[in-house]
């Protein structure tokens, strides 16, 4: 049957789909979100590098759901603040560089963090789950004494039961950082360097910045600054608090410097996969992997925390569409651009490309039973008594002639329990795009930050 539908969407169909296109086979089976749950190890470590296992937000105990319909509801709630987020902070119009000073350059939103790690903060080791945002320079943790805390997964790190825990001084060249960076605003109180950061929706931290200990299985890094919070608000599933990416040197990554070579990898395990988690690994020698394909990343001058890259266009089927370059540029005002980010599920399109590709992958896919739109998406497809179907290739065009084209999996999303399943992208708000954690899953993704430029494959997961 399903072979038919081809046959006759090959003959009939606009010229587009009269084309010899690429395609991948999918059991709509497996883009079946795991249920797994899974008891959390910190990770490993060896000279110059250090490894984690990454788990999704969905994956840590507690986390239920009735249903993909309410699994998806709640995702598309933090996708859709995570997303707004990002607007608001990258639009040329609302921010200056001045204001960065007061609000973190972040696209964390209340509860929205979607990958978490295991990390021993001080001596001796504390576990706790910090949240991977790959838009914040900032590492924070809940603290004891504590004014103001959420509730977490264990119980609030009290640096008195750390022997390696330091504050830092008003004077220290480390607040010195800080006062002078975009990441957050900071000041001085009886001596001690604070900092406070707001994430724009209500949900915030504050507190002192401290030297302290952070490891990984067993290897640890002595003096990575962090924020202590001791005033927090936010709905972080459990976290302890923030583990920041970004392309800042207050970042975790940035802090690294030599000891990793400035770089890092990660690489987000699939739905369906029967991999209990992803990985997060620091250490050039360790992250940077032979085989990969390499695109330049471009720096934002009015959100440098965050990585963008250099989109040209997109392909569907191996066909390259007729969308204009300029859709995705990012402007000298810091206006529009792509970002990659581990924190928004969806991938955001402007609305010109979007209808491009929509169209171009509903025409390869005319043979597959339609159904009705839900909430962002606009093409979904009945595909109950599918044991696989045909669908076109995805792929992005990258400045340096470098083309990805993603994994089946990556493409199709369920929306409920009666095998509906949508195209996993959504029109942008706005000229920015954002290539979101759906469609990097199963990619090996690697930032070489130190020298400015993004790394895909040659690794799975």
């Amino acid at each position: 049957m399903v072979t038919s539908f081809f046959v006759l969407q090959l003959l009939f169909l606009a010229p587009f789909a009269a084309l010899a296109l690429d395609f991948h086979v999918v059991k709509p089976h497996e883009l079946a979100f795991g249920a797994r749950h899974r008891s959390a190890t910190g990770g490993h470590g060896h000279r110059n590098r250090l490894s984690l296992s990454l788990f999704h937000r969905d994956a840590l105990p507690g986390r239920n759901f009735s249903g993909h319909r309410h699994r998806l509801d709640r995702l598309l709630e933090r996708d859709s603040r995570r997303v707004a987020t990002l607007t608001r902070r990258l639009s040329a119009a609302r921010y200056h560089v001045d204001d960065f000073g007061s609000e973190v350059v972040s696209g964390l939103e209340e509860g929205s963090g979607e990958y978490f790690v295991r990390v021993g903060v001080g001596v001796p080791p504390r576990d706790q789950y910090l949240v991977v945002d790959s838009g914040s320079d900032i590492v924070w943790i809940q603290c004891q004494p504590c004014s103001q805390c959420y509730a977490q997964s264990e119980p609030v790190f009290d640096p008195a039961e750390s022997a390696s825990f330091a504050g830092v001084p008003c004077g220290s060249p480390i607040c010195g950082l800080l006062l002078s960076g975009a990441s957050a605003a900071a000041g001085c109180r009886a001596g001690d360097c604070r900092y406070a950061v707001s994430y724009g929706d209500g949900s915030s931290t504050k507190g002192t910045l401290a030297l302290e200990t952070l490891t990984f299985g067993t290897s640890a890094v002595r003096d990575v600054a962090i924020g202590c919070g001791h005033s927090n608000r936010g709905l972080f599933v459990g976290a302890a608090g923030v583990l920041g990416l970004g392309w800042g040197p207050m970042s975790f990554v940035g802090q690294l410097g030599g000891q990793a070579g400035g770089a890092f990898s990660y690489c987000l395990v699939s739905r369906g996969s029967d991999a209990p988690t992803g990985s997060l690994v620091f250490g050039r020698t360790a992250a940077v992997p032979v085989g990969a394909v390499w695109v330049p990343l471009l720096r934002n001058l009015r959100a440098p925390s965050f990585y963008y890259v250099r989109l040209l266009g997109l392909g569907v089927g191996g066909v390259r569409l007729p969308v204009l370059e300029d859709v995705f540029q990012l402007s000298e005002e810091g206006e529009g651009g792509v970002v990659m980010d581990t924190g928004t599920a969806v991938t955001r399109l402007p609305d010109a490309a979007y209808a491009a590709l929509r169209d171009a992958f509903g025409a390869a896919t005319a043979g597959l039973p339609r159904a009705p739109g839900v909430s962002i998406f606009d093409t979904c497809y009945s595909l109950l008594g599918y044991q696989s179907v045909r669908v076109p290739t995805v792929s992005f065009y990258f400045a340096g002639d470098t083309i990805l084209t993603l994994p089946a999996r990556n493409l199709l999303i369920p929306v409920n329990d009666m095998a509906t399943f949508c195209f996993a992208f959504a029109p942008s708000s706005s000229g920015l795009s954002i290539m979101g954690n759906i469609q990097q899953e199963g990619i090996q993704i690697t930032f070489d930050a130190a020298n400015g430029f993004v790394g895909f494959g040659p690794n799975t997961c």
